[in-house]
């Protein structure tokens, strides 16, 4: 069996990882002539870290992360809401990992090339088309527009994104993502530990504003400061280009942000502070009905493109990765694994998709939101009790697949 994997972000080389693991020929061809650490921060939940750990990572991911300690909630007056432990420290066996885009997918690329040797990652190629039927996959140069040689496998799987040339084939009249009327303006901020200097930290609520943040990298200075990922939310019926790597601008958004001054954070110092920003319109698109065709499948945002909220999008695709290594490894017909993987995952994944539209992780901030009408409260337990606020928290890990009674029955 030989698996031709399209594309070299999370999903296409987590996918590599475990098909060497299981014996299985693959070769990942990426677009980009060079891969390169770019991007900004996310989080791998339990679920996912597992499967990395499992991987033999543990120890590379921890080199070059922040190992989260806690969930903390605030409302935009800087007013404390709920905490909850996260990781480890809630009791899993696996940590959650706070990390830099770029950094996970250079430890997965070294790894993957030390493994299964450089020679299988090629650059430089993008695929114009796949045929299911043959498993013949078409590619040129990005540069020069120029074909290059068709390559042929066994399985073709598409890890390339939200853009997936393959997605676009299969489902041609799809149109472009939807937009959910929210957009988002991102950075990096190089700033002295908040709270533990380990908590994931969300503020307010989309009207009008919400904040997520939390520490990327650690004493990077002499100074002792950290690399901090935040994300602004805030309601527009006006949105950016689909395009992760757009500059955004600090004036289009920090007005909504000027008078956040808590005691334990200077929000708008905070942001002005960031070493770069990117804006990017929250975007999805409706679950599919089918991933799989003959010998081509979907997998990560080319399968399922969800909102970038839960942290989810990364972890569901090392997710999908674990299953379709496991159905092909468990299936002598690669066609009919293909369908098992799809059966598999196609629900679980729809259920996150519309979860994060309907229940998002920040259910907590809305229902808070919701009571106080956006006013400064005397105290929270006279606007929601902590049993409800841990009834939000675990709903959503319910439905995203990292509550602890779904992990002990995998």
């Amino acid at each position: 069996m030989e698996v031709l994997i399209i594309g070299a972000g999370i999903g296409g080389l987590t996918l590599g990882l475990m098909l060497h693991r299981a014996g299985i020929s693959c070769r990942i061809f990426e677009a980009a002539s060079e891969l390169k650490p770019v991007g900004v921060g996310i989080n791998i939940l339990p679920h996912a870290s597992r499967e990395l750990c499992e991987l033999g990572l543990e120890d590379a991911l921890a080199a070059v992360s922040v190992i989260t300690r806690e969930y903390c909630f605030f409302n935009r007056f800087g007013q404390f809401i709920y905490s909850e432990p996260a990781g480890r420290f809630a009791g899993y066996d696996v940590p959650q990992f706070s990390i830099h885009r770029g950094d996970l997918q250079m430890v997965l690329l070294d790894a993957f090339k030390a493994r299964a040797g450089a020679d299988r990652v090629v650059t430089g190629w993008r695929c114009t088309g796949v045929d299911a039927h043959t498993g013949v996959a078409r590619f040129d140069d990005p540069a020069s527009g120029k074909p290059l040689d068709s390559q042929s496998g066994t399985v073709v799987v598409s890890c390339e994104g939200i853009h997936s040339v393959v997605r676009k084939q299969l489902y041609p009249d799809e149109g472009p993502p939807k937009y959910s009327g929210i957009n988002m303006w991102r950075g990096v901020t190089r700033w002295k530990p908040i709270l533990t200097g380990a908590s994931m930290i969300r503020i307010g609520w989309h009207r009008p504003a919400k904040l997520l943040l939390y520490p990327i990298r650690s004493a990077i200075d002499a100074e002792g400061r950290q690399l901090v990922n935040w994300v602004v939310d805030i309601e527009t019926p006006e949105y950016a280009k689909n395009d992760w790597n757009r500059p955004g601008r600090l004036e289009d958004f920090s007005d909504v942000l000027a008078d956040w001054h808590f005691d334990w954070l200077d929000v708008p110092e905070f942001i002005r502070s960031a070493d770069a920003i990117f804006e990017y319109p929250m975007v999805d698109q409706d679950p599919l009905t089918r991933w799989s065709f003959e010998r081509l499948t979907l997998l990560g945002d080319a399968a399922h493109p969800m909102y970038p909220r839960g942290a989810n999008g990364a972890a569901q695709a090392i997710l999908d990765a674990r299953a379709l290594s496991d159905a092909l490894t468990n299936n002598r017909d690669a066609i009919a694994a293909l369908k098992v993987y799809e059966d598999q995952r196609l629900p679980a994944t729809r259920d996150v998709v519309l979860a994060n539209r309907r229940a998002p992780p920040d259910a907590i901030l809305q229902e808070v939101f919701r009571r106080t009408g956006d006013k400064p409260f005397k105290s929270i337990d006279d606007v929601i009790s902590r049993e409800e606020l841990g009834a939000l928290s675990e709903s959503y890990k319910r439905i995203a697949g990292y509550d602890k009674e779904r992990l002990k029955t995998r």
